[in-house]
């Protein structure tokens, strides 16, 4: 059914879902590893207290201790609370908004310590805990249910695709072809346009796979992608402002964090070694009419007003860390979220697109006989795999990240750009190869041989 053989990631998967410590690896490194954040502060609406967790936390410690050490990350779904469940196979599915606390112990491992399944805390909510047994498993199962519609919405399709199609769409717009930036960026978001149309076609149009697979369906997409989109701000869409903001910029076993740092820094250079070919000083980008013209209609049609992007270009730095955190979102992002997707999803239980049964109001209600009920049947399961399947296949015309065929990039000043860029890509896959070769389980999603250059799939 598949067509292609099946990664190490994947029997990785199969054997340690259950475990604790491989639910925190997925926050750092799964298919999804955008979402999780240090706190200090415990939100409001989550309803634990420090006895609660106290069994859960290094010995003489307490949860205060722990919030104040920045020890303490969150997972929260809360662009899922009140969207409306699909129907699937004529079987209602059911959503919920998960708040998940977990804790970085001595061993450097994210381990989950809490759980509550719904954003508004009450008697018929309750906390689940590592304690908790057969309810504390299918506690993890909802927030993979809830991480897999945040991923599919928010991460892969509106953080890479629709900031792909926006970006090129302004391109076109108010960039003439013989404009340097034009020239840049084109051969990054040039199939952005084509892939979303078949996308908007297809898997999420009727009879397609949300409609007819995926726990959010064609009556929620609106409403998450809405919800996320009010989220988003300009300093989470550039990695090394973004790892900082979240805390994860030193977890040593952030292996997603450490690659797509060092992707950054190798593009952001080529760009500002682009633009210094074009702009000699600050006020050459200020009266870059075009160009300013270019972030407006950005701005305009892409984000709120009050997401933090420039309503200008003002410097040559602002213009280059811009422009890099465009083709990381369609190159190296998109790696990350997308060719993931299969490995952590083929083994339904860590990751199902729907689930079956409400989630649970008490505690104890659970058996693990009963656990199968929640997972979705076996012919959405299938639909929602083939359609992975095929997403996680490289392009037939795959062009690696940095690599151009357009006439431009072969000029002397560029040319040697690209190959400056190129060696330092391929320096840094060397590394990641050397490096995962002593993992267990090694980490490759961000290699950058295997990186588009654009988003083909």
């Amino acid at each position: 059914m598949l067509g292609k053989p099946l990664s190490s990631v994947t029997g990785f998967v199969k054997a340690h879902w259950m475990e604790d410590w491989y639910f925190g690896y997925q926050c750092l490194n799964g298919c999804n590893p955008l979402l999780v954040r240090q706190t200090r502060i415990l939100p409001p609406n989550l309803s634990i207290t420090s006895d609660m967790i106290h069994p859960f936390l290094p010995e003489g410690s307490s949860l205060e201790q722990e919030l104040q050490k920045g020890t303490v990350y969150l997972l929260n779904y809360e662009i899922l609370d009140g969207v409306p469940a699909n129907m699937v196979n004529g079987e209602q599915t059911y959503l919920c908004a998960p708040l998940c606390l977990l804790h970085l112990n001595q061993q450097g491992q994210l381990l989950p310590i809490a759980i509550q399944l719904q954003q508004t805390p009450g008697p018929q909510n309750p906390v689940f805990l590592p304690s908790d047994g057969c309810d504390w498993l299918l506690a993890k199962i909802w927030v993979h249910s809830a991480d897999f519609q945040c991923h599919q919405l928010s991460s892969h399709y509106l953080r890479t695709h629709m900031l792909g199609e926006m970006c090129c769409v302004a391109t076109l717009r108010q960039l003439p072809e013989i404009h340097p930036l034009h020239q840049l960026l084109m051969p990054h978001v040039r199939t952005s346009l084509q892939i979303n149309i078949q996308a908007r076609g297809s898997l999420l149009a009727t009879n397609g796979v949300f409609d007819k697979a995926i726990g959010s369906g064609l009556e929620a997409l609106p409403v998450v992608i809405s919800q996320a989109s009010k989220r988003i701000c300009y300093r989470a869409l550039c990695v090394p402002d973004d790892l900082i903001d979240r805390g994860v910029d030193k977890l040593p076993q952030c292996y997603y964090a450490q690659d797509a740092l060092r992707i950054w820094d190798i593009l952001y250079r080529f760009v500002v070694n682009w633009m210094n070919l074009y702009y000699i000083g600050d006020d050459d980008v200020q009266q870059d009419s075009e160009l300013q013209h270019w972030i407006t209609d950005i701005n305009t049609h892409g984000f709120r007003q009050d997401a933090g992007l420039p309503q200008s270009l003002q410097t040559k730095a602002e213009l280059s860390k811009f422009v890099t955190m465009i083709i990381f979102s369609c190159s190296a992002l998109h790696a990350a979220v997308n060719f993931s997707q299969l490995d952590f999803s083929l083994w339904i239980p860590n990751c199902p697109a729907s689930m079956r049964r409400p989630p649970p109001q008490v505690k104890g209600a659970v058996t693990e006989d009963d656990i199968i009920s929640f997972l979705p049947d076996v012919s959405s399961s299938c639909r929602v795999l083939m359609v992975l399947a095929l997403l996680s296949q490289p392009a037939t015309n795959f062009v690696p990240l940095c690599h151009y065929t357009e006439a431009i990039f072969r000029e002397d000043a560029h040319r040697q750009l690209v190959g400056e860029v190129q060696a330092e890509l391929k320096a840094l896959s060397d590394n990641i190869t050397e490096r995962n070769s002593k993992l267990e389980l090694p980490y490759a999603y961000l290699c950058p041989e295997h990186i588009e250059n654009s988003i083909a799939i």
